[in-house]
């Protein structure tokens, strides 16, 4: 069970540099501690806060981070809808990441294939685990209640045994992804939710204080042996009523 804290900023201009400081704090822990700082990231708005905030911190070194992908499309890189590709030309361009540092699905292969392709890099990548344990998961909830691609009432938010799984009915299109599974989210040292704007805050509130029914996807993330965040803004938490801290400009998580 995590320690779950819950962040909250008056906008996501505040959550920003609070984000990038939780990047290279964790991400200097782990390279003191075990040589290199493994790094899972997401999509959506994730994408362009992260990269804005991460190129103005003052000294930032990559060359000892791996990068992994908690979902993909399977798109080209040239696509807009991939992850990748929007990565490549925001972040890992302008920083000195090195290319064995990112690991990346194969998008020419089928969606089946290209899931066990990634899970053999994956693999690779943490030699030594079961399922791969990352310092840091960056993770984004849609207006579903999903994250990755783990959609509620799908299959495979029952997935045991795989790392990787392929999705080809995806409710949200591009309908061909490939996912992190919840053994491998749930088997890192730290993960961290960031959700902003209002339209957020009905499943915010479901998410964090239940609902009827089965728990929604992001509900499940419950690292095992690891550190739980859920930074939002003030209009995506406006309906809790939970003990949340309530942090501003400079914060340090």
């Amino acid at each position: 069970m995590a320690s779950r804290r819950v962040v909250v900023f008056p906008s996501s201009a505040e959550l920003g540099p609070a984000l990038a400081h939780l990047v290279t704090s964790r991400a200097e822990k782990a390279i003191t501690s075990r040589g290199r700082f493994t790094l899972g990231l997401s999509g959506g708005s994730l994408v362009s806060m992260l990269s804005k905030e991460l190129l103005v911190t003052p000294g930032l070194d990559c060359s000892k981070w791996v990068v992994g992908f908690c979902d993909e499309r399977v798109v080209s890189f040239d696509d807009p809808e991939s992850t990748t590709g929007l990565y490549k030309s925001h972040l890992f361009s302008k920083v000195n990441i090195p290319d064995s540092g990112i690991v990346t699905i194969d998008p020419s292969l089928p969606v089946d294939d290209c899931a066990e392709d990634y899970t053999r890099k994956l693999k690779e990548t943490f030699p030594d685990e079961d399922f791969p344990g990352f310092d840091l998961l960056l993770l984004g909830m849609g207006p579903d209640g999903h994250t990755c691609s783990l959609f509620p009432d799908h299959p495979l938010l029952e997935e045991s045994k795989k790392i990787v799984a392929p999705i080809s009915d995806s409710p949200k299109p591009p309908p061909q992804r490939v996912t992190m599974t919840f053994p491998v989210v749930n088997s890192a040292r730290c993960v961290a939710f960031v959700s902003t704007g209002g339209s957020k805050a009905p499943v915010l509130k479901e998410v964090l204080e239940g609902r009827d029914g089965p728990a929604l996807p992001a509900a499940r993330v419950d690292p095992a042996k690891g550190e739980l965040f859920w930074l939002v803004d003030d209009p995506a938490a406006a309906s809790l009523t939970i003990q949340v801290e309530r942090l501003g400009s400079g914060a340090k998580l």
